[in-house]
Formats: C-alpha cells, sequence, structure tokens
C-alpha cells in the first residue's frame, strides 16, 4: 500500500518502522520536516515531504500527532474525501491519566466529523510506541490491534495492513466503539505508566484471534 504517515515522534517512527519491513511504501512529514526527514532516512520505502505534498496518491492516511493537533494535522494535507484515515490519537489529559472527552464522542469521531467523506478508523491507539517498535509479539503472542470504523472498505483495507506487519487485528465494530478503545488506552497507560508496570505491556482479550 502507499501510506502518509502524519507525525515523526515515537508513535509515527514505530509505524513507519513496521509498514517498511512489510514492504509498504510510505510518505512521512511532520510540523517540523527535518524530523521527518531524518525518520525517512533510518528505513527503507520511506520518503519525506512537506505536509502540503504528503498526501499524494496514498491509499491510507496515519495521523500520528498528539490529539490536540490531528485536525488541523490531517486537514493541513488537502482533500482527504475517499480516503482511510486511521485516527492512532487518545484524547490525554495534560498529565495522561485520563481523557479530555468521551461517554458520547470520541477523539476518531470528532476527526471523522471534521473531516466528512474521509473514511476514519480507530486502530493502534491501544499499542504503546515501544511495543509498536518492537514488533508484533509480546511475550510470545501476537499482540492485537483493535479497529472501529463505520466503512466497510476501511474495515478490510485496515484488517490487511495490520495483519501485513504481523499483528493481530480485531474488529471492534463501529466508529462510536472508539469511546470504549480510548479508555481501554486510558486504562492501559494508568498500568503502564501510573501503576509502574512499564510499557511492555498491551490489552487483549482472551478467547478473541
Amino acid at each position: 500500500m502507499k501510506i502518509t504517515v502524519v507525525g515523526a515522534g515515537n508513535m509515527g517512527k514505530g509505524l513507519v518502522k513496521q509498514l517498511s519491513k512489510a514492504g509498504h511504501q510510505i510518505t512521512v512529514t511532520a510540523r517540523n520536516l527535518d524530523n521527518a526527514r531524518a525518520l525517512a532516512r533510518e528505513f527503507d520505502n520511506v520518503t519525506a515531504a512537506p505536509v502540503d505534498q504528503a498526501r499524494g496518491s496514498s491509499d491510507v492516511v496515519i495521523v500520528a500527532t498528539g490529539y490536540a493537533d490531528a485536525i488541523a494535522a490531517l486537514k493541513s494535507l488537502g482533500d482527504l474525501a475517499g480516503k482511510v484515515v486511521i485516527d492512532i490519537t487518545n484524547p490525554l489529559t495534560a498529565d495522561y491519566m485520563g481523557l479530555t472527552i468521551g461517554h458520547d464522542t470520541s477523539a476518531a469521531e470528532e476527526i471523522a466529523k471534521a473531516l466528512p467523506g474521509a473514511q476514519v478508523v480507530k486502530a493502534f491507539n491501544t499499542v504503546f510506541a515501544q511495543v509498536l517498535a518492537e514488533g508484533p509479539e509480546l511475550n510470545g503472542k501476537r499482540v492485537p490491534v483493535f479497529y472501529a470504523t463505520d466503512s466497510e472498505r476501511a474495515r478490510e483495507t485496515v484488517h490487511v495492513l495490520i495483519h501485513s506487519i504481523g499483528f493481530a487485528p480485531i474488529n471492534a465494530g463501529s466508529l462510536k466503539n472508539a469511546r470504549y478503545l480510548e479508555s481501554v488506552a486510558g486504562l492501559n497507560i494508568y498500568f503502564g505508566y501510573g501503576a509502574g508496570h512499564g510499557t511492555s505491556i498491551a490489552p487483549a482479550w482472551i478467547g478473541l484471534s
């Protein structure tokens, strides 16, 4: 697939690493283009581009910024109607121990409202950057990536993408279920940082595959 990754931080780097290993063709962009260029030099099949040129002919756009910057970053790419847009963000409070929105909406739903016509998918938000960078196995088990969307085309596309990088794709239903995935991510962050278990952990459901 041709994939645009917006963001060159830890999550962006982990995604670029795994996507590159799987042979995908990646364009990476970031607010600081030098960071995107540095990231592109580390991996095969990766180029850096200014934000207004980064969308190109990509099949998929992944937003790997913080949630506060996500909508503006996506809009800066230009028209995303018909594009599969993967939202990996979590709407975290300043101390990372809570969510700024939830219950009746989610980061993914707010992004979908702001980008009419885009096929928005929630995915990867329950996976720590360290786990993403180290690869799809953790303690001998495949790490699940839950995804939620209202688009059947996007569902199929993201399932294939997750499977291609070795993680276990888990269909979590419609986009409104991003509300629950973001809460699961919040709990995972608490376990990792608040309870001191570290970031080599990932949520999973017994019996799902």
